[in-house]
């Protein structure tokens, strides 16, 4: 966005022309976050039934090889079983950690881009890659606990204690750590999701604007996402069900006392084989896809409405 006359001073990147009006003001700064947060929060609120589906899926078989229940036949189950109310299981801490998780995480990237440009001179696709890992990771670092109340409130449909009751029980019965378990492969995850979503989205649009007739807009947003959504699927699958392994690990009889996410991933491998470590990936995507359209399609809309440049 140009700047226009009587506008706050704004930073700009040296030699690129482009005005990082995200660091001109605190109000720039909380639109910045903000619009991140309410994006995310928005897509996951859509998406959250495929979460739901994909937890479960990963949970099939712990330990053992065999055919594994597709989403559909799972879908059927769930419903049939638990009623529609139980494809809304943990909620409330999904959306909660979403607006500070998806806040940090697309909020972080564009500065972590604009300080890698100020060290290195260059904003190519290995620095966009670092800064997108850099803000996956320390995102998730601080609300991991929020993630592991919500997955342990989708493997428990029957539990009645809420968010708040699950968080004092787990606090108290198994310690603050616990609030911690899988925070690993969860940063490791966040990082590798971030920096192939937030890297191969910001590339594309580059790649989609220099060879086609295509400009910023909804065209644009929607191909330039839908192919983020496939590639950070493929890459964080075998993460993310490592991930909700070692959370749930205590609240399944069938979970190995994995030490930690390497472990996780050999035993699985030992004792599943390798299409272990890709149960719930086509939930994954299911979730991932849409989740990562309606994401950057809204924020830049959302950055749109608040002057703000687009990603």
């Amino acid at each position: 966005m140009d700047n226009q006359p009587g506008s706050q001073k704004s930073s700009i990147i040296p030699g690129s022309g482009k005005v990082n009006n995200w660091a001109a003001s605190p109000s720039h700064l909380c639109y910045h976050f903000g619009t991140s947060g309410l994006s995310v929060a928005v897509a996951t609120g859509v998406t959250h039934p495929l979460d739901v589906l994909k937890v479960r899926l990963q949970m099939q078989l712990v330990g053992q090889r065999g055919p594994l229940a597709g989403m559909g036949n799972l879908l059927v189950h769930v419903l049939k079983n638990e009623g529609p109310r139980s494809m809304y299981l943990g909620l409330t801490p999904a959306l909660t950690r979403s607006v500070v998780y998806g806040g940090l995480r697309l909020g972080l990237y564009e500065p972590s881009k604009y300080v890698c440009e100020q060290v290195f001179g260059s904003t190519n696709i290995f620095v966009k890659i670092a800064s997108g890992a850099f803000a996956g990771g320390f995102a998730t670092a601080l609300t991991n606990p929020v993630e592991v109340v919500k997955v342990r409130l989708q493997m428990n449909p029957n539990l009645r204690r809420g968010p708040i009751g699950e968080l004092r029980r787990i606090f108290s019965e198994e310690g603050i750590r616990a609030l911690w378990k899988g925070v690993g492969p969860a940063m490791a995850r966040a990082a590798s999701m971030t920096a192939s979503q937030l890297s191969t989205y910001d590339e594309s649009k580059r790649i989609l604007i220099r060879w086609t007739p295509l400009e910023e807009g909804f065209h644009l947003h929607l191909i330039s996402s839908m192919v983020a959504g496939t590639v950070s699927t493929l890459i964080t699958a075998p993460m993310d069900m490592i991930k909700t392994r070692l959370m749930l690990q205590r609240e399944s009889k069938e979970v190995g006392n994995y030490k930690n996410g390497f472990h996780c991933a050999y035993q699985v491998l030992r004792t599943e084989g390798p299409r272990g470590l890709y149960k719930g990936g086509l939930a994954i995507f299911a979730r991932l896809g849409p989740q990562t359209m309606i994401t950057f399609i809204l924020v830049e809309k959302l950055r749109k409405l608040a002057g703000l440049d687009a990603i």
